[in-house]
């Protein structure tokens, strides 16, 4: 009986992805084995017209396809090439009784309390790294990052030396790791700790969350910066506190204007986001002693504290928490690369524990590998060299930043004294930035709009962030004034 031939126009390569194309025929190949498309004892095509199809060359086909009869998936047969193998390390389901996919929707209405894809956030187009002019902030410039530093604490984090740890399913945290947060990132913020009074979470939001959830299991009044980071108002919100929005100013959040009765307080007081804002230190005091004399607690994001180009930044309000009324949340991610979603969270040791458990009941620990990979490449010293590359390139795109503003009349709002990564602007009243920045796409500009940083009804319109971490610095002026133009044409057209 003749085999069947498995045509090559069912594989496709995605070309902009970047991504090694003998690893993507590799992926695409067992991915039409796993849907059925090719079926135990049918022929692949030939390699030659498979490299032809995919405009590959002949050996790239060749290798991936020799990997596969390697790892099972494939077998060869004198003269007929390569055939999908018959082997149970792929686990079929008879296609009798499989229904088809169907939407329901109305079945769940009455179970999803609301609509989590209706709120504040901020959103990126998918495409921004392919736009010549990319202002968004919290992004890396892989220009910087040391790769090849990576890989190879990468590599050494998968040794056999390490693998029994980082394979375990106990819960722990890394312990290389803890150290460092304990013995370098710590005491740069001022602040003195003891391992039980660390946990690594996934990124500071994780850490965030969990004390939101911690504090809301009873009911809760809440403070949160206005502006401000507008996921931490929705987590209040979406766990049932009761929250209040308190504007800040250039000195940060006004403690006298907290609301009687309030029992948390959400700040970021270093680093104020979005306007980069720096809490006083008599402020910070107040806030000290207010949270000491009404009995409220203190959650403190500090965020960015490495970014400090221009004058060494402010102590952590943590640091000189003398009264055990603040958690800290720190992270990784802003300073090596968003996709590491590394965090942690600071605090009494039994609270510590208590989100320990709570982390345990969501995930068990942030994976091992990245918690080993980020020690070794901490513990090395690529990260402060990392950090110090940063600080150079930041302060001349700043600067040239600046500059371009200041041939407008766009006003830079707000702007962290230390130094940052990025400058809060306001644009003329009238214009609304969200669609702004939807017409900005068209000249390869991104922008992020302010609106989702403020809280309540009456939004502004006019505010948004300009980030410069991963724009190239020679594209920044031409950035701002593309910017600038379209500002000036919504201006004329209203």
């Amino acid at each position: 009986m003749p085999k069947v031939r498995i045509a090559p126009e069912i594989f496709f390569l995605d070309r902009t992805s970047g991504r090694p194309l003998q690893s993507q025929i590799r992926e695409i190949v067992v991915a039409s084995i796993l849907s059925a498309q090719a079926l135990p004892g049918a022929l692949m095509p030939s390699s030659r017209k498979l490299a032809e199809h995919l405009g590959v060359a002949r050996m790239t086909v060749s290798l991936a396809y020799q990997e596969l009869v390697d790892q099972g998936y494939l077998e060869t047969q004198s003269r007929s090439g390569y055939l999908v193998a018959h082997t149970d390390a792929v686990p079929r389901l008879s296609a009798d009784g499989v229904g088809k996919p169907s939407e329901n929707s109305e079945a769940w209405r009455n179970v999803v309390s609301e609509s989590l894809q209706d709120r504040r956030r901020i959103v990126k187009p998918k495409n921004w790294r392919s736009l010549p002019y990319p202002f968004v902030f919290g992004e890396m410039d892989a220009t910087i990052f040391n790769h090849t530093a990576w890989r190879g604490c990468a590599r050494q984090a998968m040794g056999t030396r390490d693998f029994d740890a980082m394979a375990s399913n106990d819960a722990t945290d890394d312990p290389l790791l803890v150290n460092y947060v304990l013995s370098r990132m710590l005491p740069r913020r001022g602040i003195a700790a003891r391992p039980e009074q660390i946990l690594i979470t996934v990124g500071a939001q994780n850490a965030i969350w969990l004390a939101v959830e911690l504090l809301t299991r009873a009911p809760l009044k809440a403070v949160c910066e206005n502006p401000g980071y507008p996921d931490t108002l929705q987590a209040l919100r979406w766990c049932g506190a009761q929250v209040s929005m308190v504007d800040v100013d250039d000195q940060g959040l006004p403690p006298e204007k907290i609301p009687e009765e309030t029992q948390a307080v959400f700040v970021t007081p270093s680093h104020h986001a979005p306007t980069g804002a720096t809490m006083s230190r008599m402020r910070r005091t107040q806030l000290l002693e207010q949270a000491q004399a009404r009995d409220m607690v203190i959650i403190e994001d500090d965020y960015e504290f490495e970014m400090s180009f221009l004058e060494p930044p402010s102590p952590a309000l943590k640091a000189t928490d003398t009264n055990q009324r603040v958690l800290y949340a720190g992270s990784f991610s802003k300073a090596l690369f968003p996709g590491l979603r590394l965090g942690y969270l600071v605090g009494p040791a039994h609270v510590i524990a208590e989100a320990k458990e709570l982390r345990s009941m969501i995930l068990r620990n942030p994976p091992g590998h990245l918690q080993r990979t980020a020690a070794y490449f901490l513990a090395q010293g690529h990260y402060d060299l990392l950090i110090r590359d940063m600080r150079r390139q930041f302060a001349r795109r700043r600067k040239v930043m600046v500059d371009a503003l200041g041939k407008t009349n766009l006003e830079i709002a707000g702007a962290a004294q230390f130094g940052g990564s990025s400058l809060w602007v306001k644009a003329p009243a009238g214009i609304d930035t969200e669609n702004l920045a939807t017409k900005l796409i068209d000249d390869g500009v991104v922008i992020e709009p302010g609106a989702p940083f403020f809280g309540g009804g009456n939004v502004p319109t006019e505010y948004f962030r300009l980030g410069y971490s991963s724009i190239p610095i020679e594209q920044i002026e031409t950035g701002v004034r593309l910017i600038y133009d379209r500002i000036l044409d919504e201006s004329a057209s209203g």
